[in-house]
């Protein structure tokens, strides 16, 4: 997790919301990403997203089998599906989303027993400095928007 909330810091660069993953397989990281949707324009560049392509690619296979994913915070329902498709093993969340997670705050998509698979989820590792990260980051985004006003 130190690892994803060090890419968490390289989105702040880019004005970016500090969110990073880290994929892990047999214990070696396959991919690391951050934030890129402000810095690429694209709504798309989740974090989430980009370690599963970068994986699949290093890996050579769209399904990421045994694999771990270390997240700081808790994915959104795109990303939360798509972490079901490339089926993750083991999806490691540092803290949870209250506003648009989906693995369990709103909606519970990465262990829904309808959909034909299902991660194992486990929340808190490194909690509070995920969490203060992102209460900065929106502090200073609030900061500077007042002060344009």
């Amino acid at each position: 997790m130190k690892l994803a909330l060090e890419e968490a810091k390289k989105a702040i660069e880019h004005d970016d919301v500090p969110i990073g993953c880290v994929l892990v397989k047999n214990s070696e990281i396959i991919a690391k990403a951050h934030n890129k949707v402000e810095k690429n324009q694209d709504a798309t560049a989740h974090a989430e997203l980009i370690a599963i392509r970068e994986a699949q690619n290093k890996i050579g296979y769209k399904h990421l089998l045994d694999c771990d994913m270390y997240v700081t915070l808790e994915p959104c329902a795109m990303c939360a599906g798509a972490i079901v498709l490339s089926r993750v093993k083991r999806l490691i969340i540092a803290t949870r989303d209250p506003k648009s997670g989906a693995s369990g705050s709103i909606l519970e998509i990465t262990n829904n027993p309808l959909l034909n698979h299902r991660c194992e989820v486990y929340f808190g590792i490194d909690e509070k400095e995920s969490s203060e990260l992102l209460k900065n980051f929106f502090k200073k985004i609030r900061e500077r928007n007042v002060r344009k006003s």
